[in-house]
């Protein structure tokens, strides 16, 4: 498993800043890093160590405008225990340059574990250096992902993944618990609680932490009723079968009826057949979208299938309801 072995040399971290990086993912991740790295509020890099590498010495800007200078061109990968990509807008056709594609693709064959935060799991999975990784995104971007790689393996169901010599990062706040899971496995458990403690938060998340989403119209506070939403909500068009959705999350089919059963007095079929109903509606009354479009974009086979659940559940038709109203 990524960093399982405790190292007795400072812990070094490279950060790659792609085009309109999202500030918050790195300052916190960095921030976690220096407040662990000695005791006390001096900043020093006793513990730890990190450097700001690119190909060249220019600004890179955030996607808030702040403006970053790297603190080093590209050095042996190896110097490194973890090489840090912070991602940001999807918009740039070209986040990163080329020789910073060649350099991640060097570090990958040296073994250097790579971790993509926020969409930086885009970058790495645009280099071919997640495709036999699982890779954690934000709900945010989970379709947008599975459409560039469709033959990786994505999920939206939990704020960080570790898996071999990857890392990924849904982003945000999860950076900080990402990181303090990072120092407390090279560095001390003493060194993850005085980062945590300057940075106000009271207790890491743990990588299985589900994602902050209610999907739709539903929620529950069992973390795995959550999870599950969120597989069903990443997976609209898909239409999982029960099993499927249940192994997502870690149980078997009959162990996540009973928890819907319990928790929101519904089966996951019902539930799951609610949310695509639910979002096929915004589609006929916020879109042009044709219905057949969005009878298939909700994962049913046929329109009159979908138009006869529609009816079922709202009480009028997808074309009665886009009728314009007459006066």
């Amino acid at each position: 498993m990524l960093g399982e072995t405790t190292k007795t040399t400072r812990l070094r971290v490279g950060f790659i800043l792609a085009r309109s990086f999202t500030l918050t993912a790195f300052a916190l991740f960095v921030d976690t890093l220096r407040l662990a790295s000695d005791d006390g509020d001096k900043s020093g890099r006793v513990l730890a160590d990190w450097q700001v590498l690119a190909s060249c010495r220019n600004t890179i800007d955030s996607s808030c405008g702040i403006r970053v200078t790297p603190t080093s061109d590209f050095t042996n990968p190896s110097n490194f225990d973890y090489i840090v990509v912070i991602g940001g807008l999807l918009r740039h056709e070209s986040p990163i340059d080329s020789a910073t594609v060649n350099y991640l693709k060097h570090a990958a064959s040296k073994k250097v574990p790579l971790i993509g935060v926020c969409t930086g799991t885009f970058i790495l999975a645009e280099a071919g250096l997640m495709r036999h990784h699982r890779t954690c995104v934000s709900w945010l971007h989970f379709k947008e992902f599975r459409q560039r790689f469709p033959d990786h393996q994505v999920r939206s169901d939990r704020i960080f993944n570790l898996d071999r010599t990857r890392g990924s990062c849904a982003g945000g706040s999860s950076a900080a618990d990402m990181a303090a899971s990072i120092v407390r496995r090279h560095i001390s458990h003493r060194a993850e609680r005085n980062a945590l403690e300057v940075l106000q938060i009271d207790k890491a998340r743990a990588a299985i932490h589900v994602q902050p989403r209610r999907p739709g119209s539903i929620g529950s506070s069992d973390p795995r009723v959550q999870a599950a939403l969120i597989v069903m909500d990443c997976n609209i068009d898909k239409a999982l079968s029960i099993s499927e959705l249940a192994a997502e999350v870690g149980l078997s089919r009959r162990q996540l009826e009973r928890l819907f059963t319990k928790t929101i007095k519904s089966s996951p079929a019902s539930v799951y057949k609610r949310l695509r109903l639910e979002r096929a509606r915004q589609l006929v009354i916020a879109t042009h979208t044709p219905l057949l479009d969005i009878a298939v974009e909700v994962g049913f086979e046929n329109a009159s299938h979908f138009s006869r659940a529609f009816r079922e559940n709202f009480g009028v038709t997808p074309g009665t309801l886009r009728e314009p109203i007459s006066n």
